[in-house]
């Protein structure tokens, strides 16, 4: 790794940033043009002093997750997140996986929806960024590399990641889950990691085997979901998906149906996620939730 190097070009990359193009307030008395060192050490959900010791080249090597966490808090083009990755002596990571580049313009409206709960994730449902709403709803999205960073994945080998939806709407989910998969791993063609996904998937569960094998595929849009909340109890919520132009990212949207209980549900949530949310100091082996 090259230290120095690489906490110059941090530096360089955090000074030409505005708040305002990460949805921070611009203040009056800013001594710095672009962001602060403790600004980009929240985005990246690392310490400030970690993060200082990085600029400063005398940090330890960062984690793929933490190279990742920074790419996006520094708004990296991917040509500057894989110039990154190679300061730091890693290789720039394969499109789809849990450190993905989170697309531009993705991250900008996902910067801008403050009062929407809202999550990023790749079309083989990988999370990539979720804003603060977005993890007081579905909380912090589990870290895991290769097939298991998806959730996909996790669904069908992990009892305990089914616990985020009512029982009685699991068979549907799963169901939901397996066709739109097939239709991601179409898209893809003769893509390594979504058919390791897949060959994984069905060594592992009979139930994804079964599902996969009836061939059914459908693109998951404007569906209604039920949401288990350990505050807040059943959560009733359109999820709305905007896709990326190539089809692998999505935003997704999480908003109250008219009328309904789930409006005041999420204005609760916006109190009850700010008391849980008071910042924490992850260790550089966390990934950011931005």
């Amino acid at each position: 790794m090259d230290a120095r190097e690489f906490g110059a070009f941090l530096a360089s990359r955090r000074a030409r940033i505005r708040p305002a193009d990460v949805g921070l307030p611009t203040g009056p008395r800013r001594r710095v043009p672009g962001l602060r060192r403790d600004e980009v050490a929240t985005l990246a959900g690392a310490s400030v002093d970690y993060y200082t010791e990085l600029e400063r080249g005398r940090g330890a090597h960062p984690s793929v997750q933490m190279l990742a966490a920074l790419a996006r808090a520094l708004r990296l083009s991917s040509d500057e997140r894989d110039h990154l990755f190679h300061l730091a002596g890693q290789p720039a990571p394969a499109t789809g996986g849990s450190a993905d580049h989170v697309q531009p313009a993705m991250l900008a409206l996902l910067d801008r929806l403050e009062t929407t709960p809202a999550r990023i994730i790749t079309d083989l449902d990988v999370t990539l960024a979720q804003n603060r709403l977005g993890h007081a709803l579905l909380g912090d999205p589990a870290r895991g590399s290769g097939p298991a960073a998806s959730f996909v994945y996790r669904w069908f080998t992990d009892p305990a990641s089914r616990g985020l939806y009512p029982v009685e709407d699991h068979p549907q989910h799963a169901r939901d889950f397996v066709a739109d998969l097939r239709a991601a791993v179409a898209r893809r063609g003769r893509d390594v990691e979504a058919a390791e996904l897949v060959a994984r998937l069905r060594a592992a569960s009979a139930e994804f085997a079964a599902l996969w094998d009836s061939g059914d595929i459908a693109v998951r849009r404007l569906v209604r979901k039920r949401i288990v909340h350990p505050a807040l109890g059943v959560i009733e919520l359109d999820c709305q998906r905007l896709v990326s132009e190539d089809g692998r990212q999505r935003l997704l949207l999480f908003t109250a149906p008219p009328g309904s209980p789930a409006i005041g549900q999420l204005e609760l949530l916006s109190v009850v996620g700010q008391q849980e949310l008071a910042p924490d100091v992850p260790t550089d082996t966390a990934t950011a939730a931005y």
